[in-house]
Formats: C-alpha cells, sequence, structure tokens
C-alpha cells in the first residue's frame, strides 16, 4: 500500500467534496473560531470535558479573539453515547434559553448528532415539538419549508475518527429504555461548517480508536456495496481509499496511538466514510446496529455485522467484491485467488478477509462475543427492520428487502452473526 498516495488523493477528495467550509488536516483548530464569528457574536459552545477539554479550550478562546461571546457564559455539557434522546431535548433547552448565533458541538458522533437534532425541535418546536416526527428521510426540509422557519448556523467540531457527523445530513437519536436507536437523514441538518484537526485524536483510547476504524469501513463498504450506474466509479473512489486508508493505518495506531502522521491518516480515512454516505446510503449493518446500542458501540457493531452481510449480498455484487478483496488480500488478510471465485464462494473468501482483520485489532467478530447479548437483541432487530422509519436502509440494501421478508433472510443472516457460521445464510 502506498498510503501516502492514498492520503494526498483523500485531501483532493476532501477540498473536492466540502471546499472552504471545512478546515480538516494537523492544526486547524483554530479556524473554529473563524467559522463561529462569521455568523455572529454569540456561539452556544457544547462540549463534555473527557478527552476533550483542552481542545474545548483552543475553540473557546479562538472564538472569543473574533469577538463571540459564550452564549451562556460557559461551556455546556454534550451528549452520552449513542445520543440519548433526553439529552436531545437538554440541548434543546440551552438553544431556547441563550438564542444563539450558531451552535458550536465539539466532540464526537453523539454530541454532534445530538446538537443537530436540537436544533431542528429548538427551530421547529412550534411545528412538532417531539423528536419521533422527524425521523425518516426529509421530514426537516418540509417542516421548514412550511414554516419558513431556518435552522441556526452550526460549527461542528470533531475530535474524533468515527462517525463523519460534521459532514454529513445525518443525526442517530438513541431511546434508552426501547434499546433502540433511530435517525433523521435530511440535507438541512449538514453542518455548514466544520473543524477535524487529526492531532486531537491522538489523546483518544484505543478502543474509540477501533470503533472509528470499523465505523470508517462500514460506511464506505456499505456505500459502495450499493453503487451502481453512473455514480460507481466516484463511489468506487471515495470508498475504496477511505477502506484502503483505514485498513493501513489501523495496526499502525494500534503500535503506535499517538503518531500523528498515523492519526492523519484515519482521520482522512473517517472522513471519506462520511463523504461516502452523502453520495450514497448504508443499508444492512448500519440498521441492525440500530438495536445492539445498549451492548457495544455503533462502530463495532455495524463492522461485527457486515461481513455476514457480504455473504447475503455476494451474488449481487461481484464486481464490488473483486475490488475490496484485493485491498484486504493487499493487507494479508485474504489468500484465495479472488478472480477464480464467484456469488456466493466469493462473498465467503472476502468475509473471510474482514473477519480475520477485525480479530488482528481486537474488535469483536460474533455477536455472542459481546457482553449482554442474547436472543432479544435478534428479536429487537428485526422487529426494527419492519419499522417504517428505517425503511430507507432496507431500500439501500444491493438486494432490497421488504418488511415481509426480513423474517425470512434477514433472520438466518443475524442467526449466522451470533455463533460466527456463514453456513447458515441464505442467499435470494
Amino acid at each position: 500500500m502506498d498510503l501516502e498516495r492514498l492520503k494526498d488523493k483523500a485531501r483532493r477528495l476532501l477540498l473536492e467534496f466540502k471546499g472552504e467550509n471545512y478546515a480538516f488536516g494537523l492544526g486547524v483548530l483554530k479556524m473554529a473560531g473563524e467559522f463561529g464569528a462569521s455568523f455572529g457574536k454569540s456561539a452556544l459552545v457544547i462540549s463534555n470535558a473527557t478527552h476533550v477539554e483542552s481542545v474545548a479550550s483552543v475553540v473557546v478562546e479562538s472564538l472569543q479573539a473574533r469577538g463571540a461571546a459564550l452564549a451562556g457564559g460557559r461551556i455546556w455539557p454534550g451528549a452520552r453515547p449513542n445520543a440519548p434522546r433526553e439529552d436531545v431535548y437538554r440541548m434543546e433547552s440551552y438553544i431556547l434559553h441563550f438564542k444563539p448565533d450558531c451552535i458550536v458541538p465539539i466532540g464526537g458522533g453523539s454530541t454532534i448528532d445530538a446538537a443537530k437534532a436540537a436544533d431542528v425541535l429548538a427551530t421547529l418546536g412550534g411545528y412538532e415539538a417531539d423528536i419521533d416526527a422527524y425521523f425518516g428521510t426529509g421530514l426537516v426540509t418540509k417542516a421548514l419549508k412550511e414554516t419558513g422557519k431556518s435552522l441556526v448556523p452550526i460549527v461542528a467540531v470533531q475530535t474524533s475518527a468515527s462517525s463523519g457527523a460534521h459532514l454529513t445530513k445525518y443525526s442517530n437519536v438513541t431511546d434508552p429504555i426501547a434499546g433502540q436507536k433511530k435517525l433523521i437523514v435530511d440535507d438541512a441538518i449538514v453542518p455548514p461548517k466544520a473543524v477535524f484537526d487529526y492531532g486531537v485524536t491522538a489523546s483518544m483510547p484505543l478502543g474509540v480508536t477501533v470503533d472509528g476504524v470499523m465505523d470508517a469501513i462500514s460506511h464506505c463498504l456499505e456505500v459502495f456495496y450499493g453503487a451502481s450506474g453512473e455514480a460507481f466509479d466516484k463511489v468506487a473512489e471515495v470508498a475504496l481509499t477511505g477502506i484502503e486508508l483505514a485498513v493501513g493505518y489501523a495496526k499502525k495506531v494500534l503500535s503506535a496511538p499517538r503518531d500523528l502522521e498515523v492519526r492523519e491518516g484515519l482521520g482522512l480515512a473517517t472522513d471519506l466514510g462520511g463523504y461516502a454516505i452523502m453520495i450514497g446510503g448504508t443499508n444492512g449493518a448500519h440498521l441492525t446496529s440500530f438495536s445492539l446500542v445498549d451492548i457495544t458501540s455503533h462502530g463495532r457493531a455495524c463492522g461485527l455485522m457486515n461481513p455476514y452481510y457480504t455473504v447475503f449480498f455476494a451474488p449481487a455484487i461481484e464486481r464490488q467484491l473483486k475490488l475490496l478483496g484485493e485491498i484486504f488480500k493487499r493487507a494479508g488478510y485474504v489468500d484465495e485467488d479472488l478472480k477464480a471465485l464467484r456469488g456466493r464462494e466469493l462473498g465467503v473468501a472476502v468475509a473471510k478477509g474482514m473477519v480475520a482483520f477485525a480479530k488482528d485489532i481486537g474488535a469483536p467478530t460474533k455477536l455472542a462475543d459481546l457482553p449482554g447479548f442474547s436472543d432479544e437483541h435478534i428479536k429487537r432487530a428485526l422487529e426494527a427492520a419492519k419499522d417504517p422509519q428505517l425503511e430507507m436502509k432496507l431500500k439501500n440494501m444491493p438486494v432490497p428487502l421488504s418488511a415481509d421478508l426480513v423474517d425470512e433472510y434477514m433472520a438466518p443472516i443475524l442467526e449466522a452473526a451470533k455463533v460466527g457460521d456463514f453456513t447458515l445464510i441464505k442467499n435470494m
């Protein structure tokens, strides 16, 4: 792998994607002040103290140097993992109380996702005050058009190489009581400005880093699986560059967690995952991950499930699998001659390579390995797959399913993932 060449390619792709609205790389954190002040004199800064206190201090100083004051006179707490809905309502109250000119969430995907959803509620509460009303695709845009209102601008400051929340139209929100995550998908909630200084991830725990690696690969891989027609070449360029960077730097970060060149490589990989999900959609593994929020992180859930969905999709995605498989082969995780394989047999070979990679970086590879897992999680995932608010994930699959086919075809995928046995998967 020529990782330096891939990094140059990734930078070019991200500039193409976001242009001057995104500051990314090493040493760019102070750009948050310039971006925030461009919207006015009052910035609502939301950040958790753990791991990012020093980052928040730099952001606040950069805002104040540009003449932007802290709304409410302090930094307000961010979201817990998976953006619980009560954290969204709490953040909504900050926006309603302080009426800031912009919102500056500092953190990983959960804090940024929660801030996006809170912005929606604070702006559209008179239209519909329940977050459930906005789960699905395009419902925020519809409400904004009907009310003539505009969201408060968000300057998203990413601190974790993972979700791409700072770049995308997605907001994941969890109901902790039901143990189920749901999704807002809407171009209106894309942060107009974003900052990601890849150097700040050097202080992140290695477990968080592994989560991010798996999340980045999942974003790229799932979108790539669904690529077709005129969009195929662009999706392939973005997704395969992101996957090869993630695979290439994953082992390096475990042995050199504070190496900034390595951190930059992983940051670029995860940002390409964000680019990927703006030009295509995720599907099976992401859908299942929403029902595992109480026992594992989002990235690990997606990474665990993707090999099993790969086998299910295999007959429909041979072109993708040959390209993807070569990445894992170059990295030493696939031994087979992929050119000689077809259909399900090709899918199994690539899936085994993905499992070998996951094991090599300490990620789980079957559901039974997750502490707290039970058959109830499979039941919950099957029920969620039939929920109309998550229907887009079924339709995004390269082998689309309708709700009435979930039990017949998705249940065997989940049973296979439970014990790590690809033979249990039933192809259409």
